[in-house]
């Protein structure tokens, strides 16, 4: 664990008083957001592509606004009611008049904005790009990209410090917190994170101490057991002095489990924390087990933070905020549509309002509550949702030591068309899934009411009205286009494009069709030996494999069933040295990097209407 030697006394009072100069003035990233004048709140419906604006004061609906594809941070802009939106899945920021609810401008960003604070004065927007990994800042006035930072792999919590000379960017996948000054655009430190930390979506930062708090998991890949593979976290981390351009020594980062934060109550899946304005409480929501903690923030440089209260919420807890006055904290269940307040003081319910009708119809809805829970009939333990491993369909960048051997997490966006599942091909619908909800992974009690018909044998599908929902929902999830793609195939990709349908690659010999797999529901399940699965010890099943789709694999890594391809090249060089998967090896740099050009452009065209004109069908649960 990294530590540094303590502060004099003398620079911890220069600290304070800095903070405490700027107090309540660190914004950070959320899919709440409350205006400067307190008045109006902002909530981002994911699932409705819409932003909803409510009255604080009489907690009423004011308006909602069609935003476009996957929103998720929200920020207004200095003191106005101008509001800006992270576009997720459209890669633009949308600019909305909040009083007249209506979208007034918008600018385009590389791929996949998720993280969105303003500076005090609106002059600046900071924004987190998931993929490729960057900070860029935007000028609100005139909608335009000003400049692109480097923010290591996957960002997506941001928060500036009170001083806004310093964002404070979390990656996703490890947790890993980056510091960058704002003035230069460089690096000023790290803080790592241990190997089992991942899934950090925010952080946020004290208004009067050098102190910032992330909630995250711990993913443990060597225990497939629903007791000992996923936890989770609060971790905090102590900041340099206010306006340092660089550190000497490594910053002090402490790690708080939350599942035994009060007793023997286990939580799943945290989500985000807030601070209130005066930085005395903390309230933490678990995505996973429904729950919301109440906390004190301790000055003590030890405990950090002390229980008050437990609060079992609605489905699928996403975000939390305080009012201005610090009055109330608001958290939004994201699977009920719906923004719940409370009493600081008393931590009692004191309203609610339904912020968005629900979108997705009665069936994909009861799926997506279903795989977001880890509670029963999901799980027994509470360490572990589905989503723990693919949250939002994506993949959680980790190879797992499962029983039959290692196996490296796939997305599961294209899920519908490439069946069956598994890298081993061992389950040929999802509703097979009901013996990993009753394993010991999770330890459920199923959806099913009686006995399991065993994978690949008699089907599943039509036990459970439930099961179905979940199948429903696990195979609803599309393929977003490639942002290596936006302008075309570049003339590297393209020339990729004549090596990977060539014969003497042969790549397209099992990568086939419109979702370059020879994998679909229509057929028997078609296995390859690739040259994998001999060095892994542990491996139960026979060395031969399910090929998967190749839409997305720019941002999918690690390759292969075992993980052991760190990147696309790696994939197509010393991860097949006998050219089993594809005839590589005759292949000169360029060639490969052309190669890899094209991958990274998949899919470069929608692959559904394709796969419809050849006949192909799809699952839809």
């Amino acid at each position: 664990m990294l530590t540094r030697a303590p502060l004099s006394s003398l620079s911890l009072l220069v600290v304070t008083l800095l903070f405490i100069g700027q107090a309540n003035a660190g914004s950070s990233n959320s899919l709440l957001d409350v205006s400067a004048d307190g008045k109006l709140l902002a909530c981002s419906n994911r699932d409705s592509g819409t932003v909803t604006i409510v009255d604080v004061a009489k907690l009423e609906k004011l308006r909602e606004i069609k935003v476009g594809h996957k929103p998720e941070g929200v920020s207004f802009i200095g003191d106005s009611h101008q509001l800006a939106v992270a576009v997720y899945a459209d890669d633009l920021i949308a600019f909305v008049d909040a009083d007249r609810g209506e979208v007034v401008g918008q600018c385009e960003v590389y791929d996949e904005p998720y993280g969105l604070v303003s500076t005090r004065d609106g002059s600046r927007l900071w924004v987190t790009l998931e993929y490729p990994g960057q900070l860029v800042e935007i000028d609100p006035r005139s909608s335009k990209v000003l400049r692109t930072l480097k923010a290591g792999a996957f960002p997506r919590g941001l928060a500036l410090t009170p001083d806004e000379k310093t964002a404070l960017v979390t990656e996703y996948l490890t947790t890993t917190v980056r510091l960058i000054e704002l003035a230069s655009g460089k690096e000023i430190t790290n803080v790592p994170a241990l190997a089992t930390d991942s899934l950090a979506r925010q952080i946020t930062v004290h208004p009067t101490r050098p102190k910032a708090y992330l909630a995250h998991m711990r993913s443990k890949v060597n225990v497939a057991h629903g007791e000992g593979s996923i936890f989770p976290y609060v971790s905090v981390v102590d900041l340099p002095q206010a306006g340092a351009t660089e550190v000497s020594e490594p910053l002090k980062r402490k790690r708080m489990p939350m599942d035994s934060f009060i007793g023997a109550l286990v939580t799943a899946n945290p989500w985000e924390i807030s601070l209130s304005p005066n930085g005395q409480d903390a309230v933490v929501v678990f995505g996973g087990t429904d729950d919301l903690f109440v906390c004190k923030v301790r000055d003590d440089n030890y405990r950090e933070l002390s229980f008050v209260r437990h609060i079992n919420v609605g489905h699928n807890p996403r975000a939390v905020t305080f009012s201005r006055d610090g009055s109330m904290f608001l958290i939004y269940n994201a699977l009920d549509f719906e923004l719940v307040a409370y009493d600081t003081e008393t931590t009692q319910k004191v309203g609610s309002v339904k912020v968005t009708d629900n979108p997705l119809g009665d069936e994909i809805l009861r799926g997506k509550q279903l795989f977001y829970s880890a509670l029963m009939p999901m799980a027994s333990r509470r360490w572990i949702a589905c989503s723990s491993c693919h949250p939002d369909s994506d993949a959680d960048g980790r190879t797992w030591q499962n029983p039959e051997g290692l196996r490296n997490t796939p997305p599961l966006v294209g899920l519908a068309w490439t069946h069956p599942q598994h890298w081993s091909a061992d389950r040929d619908e999802t509703q097979d899934f009901e013996h990993t909800i009753r394993g010991p992974l999770m330890q459920g009690r199923g959806l099913i009411n009686g006995a399991v018909a065993a994978s690949l044998e008699a089907p599943n599908k039509g036990r459970s009205r439930d099961l179905d929902a979940l199948a429903a929902y696990t195979n609803s999830h599309t393929v977003p286009l490639s942002p290596h793609a936006k302008n075309g195939l570049t003339e590297s990709a393209k020339r990729g494009r004549d090596l990977f349908f060539s014969k003497e690659t042969a790549c397209a010999t099992c990568h086939s069709g419109p979702f370059f797999s020879d994998s679909n529901p229509a057929t028997k399940p078609t296995l390859h030996d690739v040259g994998t699965g001999r060095s892994d010890p542990s491996e139960k099943m026979p060395l031969k494999y399910d090929t998967p789709t190749l839409l997305g694999v720019y941002r999918s890594a690690p390759y292969l069933h075992d993980g052991s391809a760190a990147t696309l090249r790696d994939l197509l060089t010393t991860n097949n040295p006998a050219d089993k998967h594809g005839k590589t090896s005759q292949l000169n740099s360029q060639q490969v990097e052309d190669l890899v050009e094209f991958l990274k452009s998949l899919p470069y065209e929608d692959p559904q209407p394709e796969a419809v004109k050849a006949g192909l069908k799809k699952v839809d649960r």
